[in-house]
């Protein structure tokens, strides 16, 4: 299945307008990471960021194995929910991965991450120095009024119990989804994306756009000391490019215009090794051509089926259908 899921990708990349609107994309999430321990993830996002478990499964399964690519895994995998979202952490219990490479920065083209909105960055802020929360950013930062289109918003970036990189995001009045202006009572309420390096936006477009369906909402350039103090990257210029289907949270571009020196992705990488994420993709019937080149094996979890592609960086991307 590896090969011709490569083959795939490959085809919907170099064939451009020739697969355009072979899937729609209906809805992406739920965005999936490895974790090294199940107990102390669930824990982490539950007591600092409130996120509720609402599955919790251990299984080992033929069709797990084909889809991921994984021999002999024994998983398991809890579903975490934060207002309409899901965020889904899979353990190996065998075969174990790889850490989190130490010397990760936000540029390598390995980095994703979630951005959590938050009603209040000040106290959203506090609650994660209250758990002493290994920080990425040097503190909140506010993106200054001459950027337009992100004006006024606050993010931090901080990291998980295994290196992942994760965002606070606050959205001023007019900005953002409507729905992060409602008054809930809660302090954390959704994620709103999740963003991804990559090394040539427009390459990422003719897969993301072209190829899965998704829909262009928001492009923009960042730069300046508050986005250095964000990233941790000195001298970051970043090219920002948002899409999302119809539901679901979104997925956002990080082109690095400068410093140009992101480490690829690693070639050797598995779902196992930590460092890997996964963002679901529902798609409607794929076309005959795709079903052609690559295994929708049924899932595990549930009726529905799909098959675990690579974009061009690197990042997985597991196709489902309904």
């Amino acid at each position: 299945m590896k090969t011709r899921a490569l083959l795939l990708a490959v085809l919907l990349l170099a064939s451009g307008s020739a697969f355009a609107g072979a899937l729609q994309a209906l809805a992406i999430g739920p965005i999936g990471v490895t974790v090294s321990d199940m107990d102390r993830s669930v824990a982490f996002f539950h007591d600092v960021l409130t996120f509720e478990k609402v599955a919790d499964c251990e299984f080992h399964e033929g069709a797990f194995d084909r889809l991921e690519g994984v021999f002999g895994a024994r998983v398991r995998i809890v579903d975490l929910r934060l207002g309409t979202e899901t965020l889904r952490l899979t353990q190996y219990l065998t075969p174990q991965g790889r850490p989190v490479p130490i010397d990760s920065r936000s540029n390598d083209h390995w980095f994703q991450h979630v951005a959590i909105v938050v009603q209040d960055m000040d106290s959203a802020y506090a609650r994660l120095r209250e758990h002493k929360v290994l920080p990425v950013s040097t503190e909140p930062q506010t993106l200054p009024a001459w950027n337009q289109a992100a004006a006024g918003i606050r993010a931090f970036y901080f990291r998980d119990p295994d290196n992942h990189n994760l965002e606070l995001i606050y959205f001023p009045t007019g900005k953002g989804d409507p729905r992060w202006q409602q008054k809930t009572g809660a302090l954390f309420l959704g994620i709103d994306h999740t963003a991804i390096a990559v090394a040539d936006t427009d390459a990422s477009l003719r897969f993301y756009r072209d190829a899965l369906g998704l829909r262009v909402v928001g492009e923009g350039e960042n730069y300046g000391p508050e986005q250095e103090q964000l990233n941790h990257v000195f001298g970051a210029r970043v090219r920002i490019t948002g899409l999302r289907a119809p539901s679901g949270p979104g997925i956002e571009f990080l082109e690095y215009r400068t410093p140009r020196d992101g480490r690829p992705y690693p070639a050797d990488t598995r779902p196992s090794d930590i460092v890997h994420w996964q963002t679901s993709v529902v798609v409607q019937s794929a076309a005959p051509l795709v079903r052609s080149l690559i295994d929708l094996t049924t899932l595990p979890l549930g009726s529905h089926r799909g098959a675990l592609i690579r974009d061009p960086d690197g990042h997985a991307v597991q196709l489902t259908e309904p």
